[in-house]
């Protein structure tokens, strides 16, 4: 099974797959179960970017792909969720994984001249940098561990990366836990294509808790549109675990609706539920339902 993460080797992305790898394991067989993410039967590819593991699922060059959705601190990754808009995938997993961002440098910290990252990574720093590095140039990136690679040219470069990218790339840690709020965590989203379900084992049931995740457009707005789809869920007691607009792109205000609810479409409620949504609205896309995530 070939895994799609944001390369180079190092990043959150691969972390996030190792970790969902090991949940997975123990959920299905139990802390003993010896097939984790070393077994040989899993291979990780590593990705330009969040665009780039969409387009190698869709062409069958992944198996599967991790991807970052949401962080505690900026929120949602905004080509995330319109990739999973525009791309035939279905969600079949998701973990949360602690962040915490250093600055790494092969040299001193009053030498810096660019600091590079990923661009969320940049914004979970701002108030850090703007208190600390005003006016030090800032460079996006791909990912974390492509600025920490990037970061071994010249020893006037740092990236904010994470600790093992500093092991990775042999940088040192300048500063630890930079972000500008203590508790950081950033949810992925595990995606394989749609019509190649069976590239995923399915999960034993049991008493896992599951999450549904849907995409809307209203097509017209009116009064009480928003309203009425909601009132299909609370109505039916259905937990809303997150619901988001983001633009359309068609016109100004024009917006869709991103929604996560607690549930399985294997059961009658959130079948009905859905059923009804579907006929209030011009479009409605099921991203899937998925084992929510439980720390282990």
């Amino acid at each position: 099974m070939i895994i799609g993460v944001l390369g180079p080797k190092g990043s959150y992305t691969e972390k996030a797959a190792q970790q969902w790898l090991t949940e997975k394991r123990i959920n299905e067989c139990g802390s003993k179960c010896n097939n984790g993410p070393e077994d040989d039967s899993l291979s990780l590819q590593y990705c330009e970017d969040i665009q780039d593991v969409f387009s190698f699922i869709r062409d069958g060059s992944l198996d599967l792909g991790l991807v970052p959705v949401e962080n505690s601190i900026e929120g949602s990754v905004g080509i995330t969720l319109d990739m999973l808009l525009e791309h035939d995938v279905t969600i079949v997993g998701e973990t949360v994984v602690a962040i915490e961002h250093c600055l790494l440098s092969k040299g001193r910290k009053e030498d810096i001249r660019i600091i590079l990252s990923h661009p969320q990574a940049l914004a979970q720093c701002r108030h850090f940098l703007k208190e600390n590095f005003k006016g030090v140039e800032l460079r996006t990136t791909g990912s974390t561990s492509h600025a920490a690679r990037l970061a071994t040219e010249f020893e006037e470069m740092a990236a904010i990366a994470s600790r093992e990218s500093a092991q990775t790339y042999g940088l040192n840690v300048l500063l630890s836990n930079i972000q500008d709020r203590e508790h950081n965590h950033t949810r992925f989203l595990t995606i394989v294509r749609s019509d190649h379900p069976a590239t995923y084992p399915k999960q034993n049931g049991g008493d896992c808790a599951y999450k549904t995740s849907i995409i809307v457009y209203l097509d017209r707005d009116r009064p009480g549109a928003l309203y009425d789809i909601l009132g299909e869920f609370s109505l039916r007691k259905i937990n809303l675990t997150r619901i988001e607009s983001r633009p359309s792109k068609k016109t100004l205000g024009d917006y869709l609706f991103y929604v996560d609810l607690e549930g399985n479409t294997s059961d009658d409620i959130i079948k009905e539920a859905i059923y009804n949504v579907e006929s209030k609205v011009g479009m409605l896309k099921m991203l899937g339902s998925y084992p929510a995530f439980k720390p282990v």
